[in-house]
This record gives structure tokens, C-alpha cells and sequence, in this order.
């Protein structure tokens, strides 16, 4: 019998080759498999972000799985026939399952086929968004112009920093903080990054939700902006988070991002093309800030608005005061705490993975590895905050915001509503 590993590496080198069709009838009339696997590998669009492979038919757990236990959404639940499975709406695939499931029988939606399909057929143009954690991802050699020349390498029509749009958030957020944090006892929890503690917020603590600033994620910002500016274009976002794959589907915002990688499904498939970044071209178009880097470690986003809002109002009676949750656990007792009117800053930051982005599931490096490179790559760029960067004022004015004040104003392109989960008969 194949493993969900095997038909899946078989399948995704047989795709790269343009013998897709002939691996499958071979499969098909010449090996074990199960069939399940084979369609959440061709068609992974009708999956959720976590999904049950044939291995989890051979769970031993007499009680609660591990992976049930470890849940915070109760999202994994036994069928009638005491078989584990996903609930696609609890589910926000924060990958916690993944990390315990002792047969391996639970792994993240595999996106990669659909898009080797496009990028081999060229009937569309195909955005890569790397997310602002790769650096120091694929080695330390391996710079953003690098990964730009080698996703056209294998087909892609371009490739986008993400952290340029945390720039565009960081200031709708600092401008957000200046207009709403009016007395000592307001607050604020960022809401543009983090799709657990989003989630969290909006399935748990749903009461907090008056206090988020309806800003969508930088990805999502990101896809948003590329099909305004090219309407026919595919998005693949590119990151160390299976949460993205959920938030990518959610329904007010599926619009924006087609397809999400991690950093491990594309450096298999740099693996598999041979890619030496050594003999490729370094392209130097550099467009993000400091404030928009360091998005991907805890508390970059707290220090990102606050020199934001030091550069847009340095004499602020009521200052910027943050607190940051590092990991799922602390996320939900920082939440409990506010709830209960433990309130002790103005600015609540949450990262649902501990480090920060950098310490997502399917990272490559550790997490404290990942945050001295982010940390390094903040320091490398040439401007310090959104209002520093003419690249974001060129991009703002290219999507029709001619001031900063129309950003905050009419903004209907980098917003999203934020609504108290329904009640499950």
C-alpha cells in the first residue's frame, strides 16, 4: 500500500515532468493505494487545510487521540464508526494535530499539483508572495532576488515581498491606533497577521471583536492588490503557516489568494527542479521596510506600528503600550485575561506559533534561528517605516488612494468584517 508521502512524491515529480496522466493510470492498474489520498492530492481545492490521510485507519487510541487533545478548537471529533476526522468549520489549521499525530495519519492540504498545472500551461499569469519569514528559509546564500529568479525558473510569472503589504498595514493600523485610542482605558488587538489569534478571537472571545481594527491580513492584501492591478492573475502565497491555507478560504476574503505553499512543499519542488541558486541571477529590486520584515517574529508587529505612529504623531499624549502572546497558549490566556478586565496595555499582539511566523509548523529552521535572520534583514533596508517608503505611496496611489487620509477613509481594498461566528444548531 502506498503512503500518503509516497503516491504524493510520485505524483508531484511525475506533474513536474508533464507525465501526470501516465503516473496515474500506472498507479492506478499496477499499486496499492488509497483512493482518498489520491483525490485530496489531484483535487486539494474540496479539502480543508488538515486533512485525514488512509494512516489515520490505523489509530490505536482506545481514548482520546493525541491530535484531539491537542486541539483548541475542538475541530477533531470521532465519526459513527469512531474514526477521526477534520471539522472543516472548527478547523484553522494551526497544525497542532500535525506535530502529535503518532501515525502521521494527519498532514496539511497538499496545493502544489493545481499549480504546476498552470505554470506548465502559461494560460495565466502566476504570482509567488513569499512571506516575510524566508530569510535564512533555503540558506542564508538564497536572497529575495535569488528566490524571484528562481520562481521564474520554474514557471512563475513574478514573485512579491509580502512584507511590502505589512508596510501598507502597519500603516492602516498606526493610523487605526491615532484615530481610535482616544482615553487610557482603550484598547486594541491587532488583527493583520496572525490567523489563529484572529480566529481565536472570533470563534472563542467573539466579545473582543469591537476592539480589532478591520484590517485583512498581509496576504491577503497582497493578493488583493495583484488582481486589482492584473484581474487575471493566479496567487500563490508562500510561508511557514498551515493556517493560511484555511484563511485563504475563508468566505470574505477568498477572493484574494488561489493557491498557499509552505516553505517546505517549495523546497521539495526546488529539490526536484535541481535549482542552483548559485548560478542565478540576483535581482535587487528591494521594496519593504524595516517595520514590514519584522512582521514575522513576536512582537515585530508591535514595534512596526509603534515607530509608525512615532513618525505620524511624535508628540501623542496617550502612548503605544503593547503586550504580545507568544504561541497558541499564551494567545488564549492573554485573551481570557482581557475578557476577565486584566487590561494592562493599549495594543495586543498575538502569534499563534511561539516565536512568531518564524516558528510555524512547517518552517524550515528553528524558530530562534529564523528570528536573528529576520531581525538581520530588518536591518538591511533602506527605509525604517511605511512613511519612509515612497514604494508604498507609489503602490497606494497606483490602487486609486491618493492621501493617506483616503487610505483610512475609503479604504474597501485592505478591510474586512469582522462578525460573531453562528450559532451550530
Amino acid at each position: 500500500m502506498l503512503t500518503f508521502r509516497e503516491l504524493y512524491n510520485r505524483l508531484v515529480k511525475a506533474s513536474f515532468n508533464n507525465n501526470l496522466d501516465n503516473e496515474i493510470e500506472d498507479i492506478r492498474q499496477n499499486c496499492a493505494y488509497n483512493e482518498e489520498d489520491l483525490n485530496q492530492i489531484l483535487h486539494p481545492e474540496n479539502y480543508p487545510s488538515v486533512i485525514r490521510t488512509g494512516a489515520c485507519d490505523s489509530c490505536t487510541s482506545e481514548n482520546k487521540p493525541a491530535c484531539e487533545v491537542a486541539c483548541l478548537f475542538s475541530a477533531i471529533k470521532r465519526d459513527e464508526d469512531g474514526k477521526v476526522v477534520v471539522d472543516q468549520d472548527d478547523c484553522t489549521g494551526c497544525g497542532r494535530c500535525l506535530e502529535v499525530c503518532e501515525n502521521k495519519g494527519l498532514v496539511e492540504r497538499k496545493d502544489l499539483l493545481p499549480i504546476l498545472d498552470l505554470v506548465h500551461s502559461k494560460s495565466v499569469p502566476v504570482y509567488a508572495m513569499i512571506a516575510p519569514a524566508f530569510n535564512g528559509q533555503f540558506t542564508l546564500d538564497v536572497t529575495a532576488g535569488k528566490l524571484r529568479s528562481a520562481f521564474k525558473c520554474l514557471g512563475f510569472y513574478g514573485m512579491l515581498e509580502v512584507a511590502l503589504f505589512a508596510d501598507i498595514l502597519t500603516l492602516k493600523e498606526a493610523l487605526e491606533f491615532d484615530r481610535t485610542i482616544k482615553e487610557d482605558k482603550d484598547f486594541m488587538l491587532t488583527s493583520c497577521c496572525c490567523p489563529i489569534w484572529v480566529a481565536m478571537i472570533k470563534k472563542i472571545y467573539h466579545e473582543l471583536i469591537p476592539h480589532m481594527p478591520p484590517s485583512v491580513s498581509p496576504m491577503v492584501a497582497c493578493g488583493r492588490a495583484i488582481k486589482k492591478i492584473h484581474p487575471d492573475a493566479v496567487t500563490v502565497f508562500i510561508g511557514p503557516c498551515i493556517a493560511k491555507k484555511a484563511e485563504a478560504k475563508e468566505p470574505d476574503i477568498k477572493d484574494a489568494v488561489d493557491y498557499v505553499l509552505t516553505f517546505q512543499e517549495i523546497k521539495e519542488l526546488f529539490d526536484i527542479a535541481e535549482i542552483d541558486f548559485s548560478q542565478l541571477p540576483e535581482d535587487l529590486r528591494d521594496h519593504s521596510s524595516k517595520a514590514g520584515r519584522i512582521y514575522a517574529k513576536t512582537g515585530g508587529v508591535s514595534q512596526a506600528v509603534q515607530s509608525t505612529l512615532n513618525r505620524l504623531n511624535p508628540d501623542r499624549k496617550i502612548k503605544l503600550r503593547a503586550t504580545q502572546a507568544n504561541g497558541a497558549v499564551e494567545c488564549k490566556q492573554l485573551l481570557k485575561e482581557i475578557m476577565d478586565g486584566n487590561i494592562k496595555s493599549n495594543f495586543m499582539e498575538g502569534m499563534g506559533c511561539v516565536g512568531g511566523c518564524v516558528g510555524g509548523p512547517k518552517a524550515i529552521i528553528p524558530y530562534k534561528e529564523g528570528t536573528e535572520h529576520v531581525n538581520d534583514y530588518g536591518e538591511l533596508a533602506q527605509y525604517k517605516t511605511p512613511i519612509d517608503n515612497p514604494h508604498v505611496i507609489e503602490l497606494l496611489n497606483q490602487l486609486g488612494f491618493d492621501t493617506i487620509s483616503d487610505f483610512l477613509e475609503r479604504d474597501n481594498l485592505f478591510i474586512r468584517k469582522f462578525a460573531k461566528p453562528a450559532e451550530k444548531n
